[in-house]
């Protein structure tokens, strides 16, 4: 397959390479011409415009800082809408904005040019060796039809919903890390001012029940399935726990603005008349504030356990 490659920084050198390994014919743009230089001493082919990178290629990946580059590159003067034909495709690798993505699939489609936001699952030591997650939205038949050559650049290329379906569960990935490590910031701060000494604090954490479980398996049992009764572990107690670990940061006057947020909905559950049921039930809250619900049936929840690694 013909592939242009816009974008050649510190995944995008790596994802092009693998393109080139896997024998597809290689058109490579960048900001930096110099970047491009390992790719053309290995057969690529320099072209000095999005336009007419998108005039050679069959598919056209981006990989690029953000929404801003996007937009200019594919919209922009000189950009792919200028180059791509009815026929071929635009892949977006970049972390970029569903709503700019949901723009540029109208747009090009109205040419007929399909188009995919494939957002990426790990870093350069895995774009480097082609050991890449990688979730794609789109329409499925064109994810089908592409799944080769992204197979290329990745080996658990999965698809996750029609187009901007990529983007967001990439920019939610990415949100709840870091938020998670915001509330790890502050325990063990508050554990370090209390007397314990962070390593231990470390060593133990990692054998509780939340170290030893997948961060995200969590919310498969009870949250996911809307399932909280009986409880595993109840809110009442829950509800106890933390209020005293949030006490104990107001003793230190450590800051504890995330799990202060969290007692705000334990209680407003505990409020509700929910103490006996189980912990997770809080989560319910955010789900009316939000005007939507989710259950998922008890059998899908399962298989997806069943094919972790």
């Amino acid at each position: 397959m013909k592939a242009g490659f816009i974008g050649l920084g510190t995944m995008g050198m790596h994802m092009a390479s693998s393109l080139q390994r896997a024998g597809h014919e290689l058109f490579v743009n960048d900001v930096r011409k110099e970047a491009a230089e390992p790719h053309m001493r290995a057969g690529a082919t320099w072209a000095a415009s999005p336009a007419l990178v998108a005039q050679q290629a069959d598919v056209v990946f981006t990989s690029l800082p953000g929404p801003p580059e996007v937009e200019a590159v594919a919209l922009g003067p000189g950009g792919l809408i200028e180059g791509l034909r009815s026929g071929t495709a635009y892949i977006d690798l970049s972390t970029n904005s569903p709503t700019l993505m949901r723009k540029i699939h109208r747009i090009f489609g109205e040419r007929g040019v399909s188009v995919m936001d494939a957002t990426l699952a790990d870093g350069p030591s895995g774009a480097k060796i082609a050991k890449l997650g990688i979730w794609v939205g789109g329409e499925k038949e064109v994810f089908d039809r592409y799944l080769p050559v992204l197979s290329a650049i990745g080996d658990n290329v999965m698809y996750v919903g029609p187009i901007g379906a990529g983007s967001i569960t990439k920019l939610m990935h990415n949100c709840v890390g870091f938020t998670i490590q915001a509330a790890l910031a502050e325990v063990f701060t508050v554990a370090a001012k209390a007397g314990v000494e962070p390593l231990e604090l470390f060593r133990a954490m990692r054998q509780g029940v939340g170290g030893r479980r997948r961060t995200f398996d969590r919310v498969a049992n009870g949250f996911l399935q809307a399932k909280f009764d009986p409880p595993s572990f109840a809110l009442k107690l829950g509800h106890k726990d933390l209020k005293l670990a949030t006490d104990l940061g107001r003793e230190l006057d450590v800051p504890m603005p995330a799990s202060n947020l969290a007692l705000n909905d334990l209680t407003a559950a505990m409020n509700r008349g929910w103490g006996g049921r189980d912990s997770a039930v809080y989560l319910l809250l955010q789900e009316e504030r939000s005007g939507v619900h989710i259950e998922v049936e008890d059998a899908l929840v399962q298989e997806v356990l069943a094919s972790a690694g």
